[in-house]
């Protein structure tokens, strides 16, 4: 599955590939479940070892850095590990939420 970058991310296009990769790392290794709550919000379940919650803000102020579009929430859930990302965009960027959103259901464990 492809993933285009918008026009208003600033990220090289050099290290897109770099990016998309760390963002499939975490998908394929902690997304437990994605729900699309809206069309402008999309709302990730993840589990996984120690360091994940750092993983996450890490990544989520990075993308933010270069995306400004994108709102990233981080709020432990209630298991040991468990963690739930927020994610919203204006309305103008669904069809980048949805194609993020799409990808972590396509590469999370099954």
């Amino acid at each position: 599955m492809s993933f285009d970058a918008p026009d208003a991310c600033t990220l090289p296009t050099a290290e897109r590939p770099l990016r998309l990769a760390e963002f499939d790392a975490l998908f394929s290794s902690a997304v437990r479940s994605v729900e699309a709550v809206s069309p402008t919000h999309a709302r990730m379940r993840l589990a996984g070892p120690a360091g994940l919650e750092a993983t996450v803000r890490d990544l989520a102020a990075r993308e933010t850095a270069c995306c400004s579009f994108f709102t990233f929430t981080v709020t432990p859930g209630p298991a040991d590990g468990a963690l739930v990302l927020d994610i919203e965009v204006p309305a103008a960027y669904t069809d980048v939420l949805a194609s993020l959103a799409g990808r972590a259901t396509a590469v999370a464990p099954r």
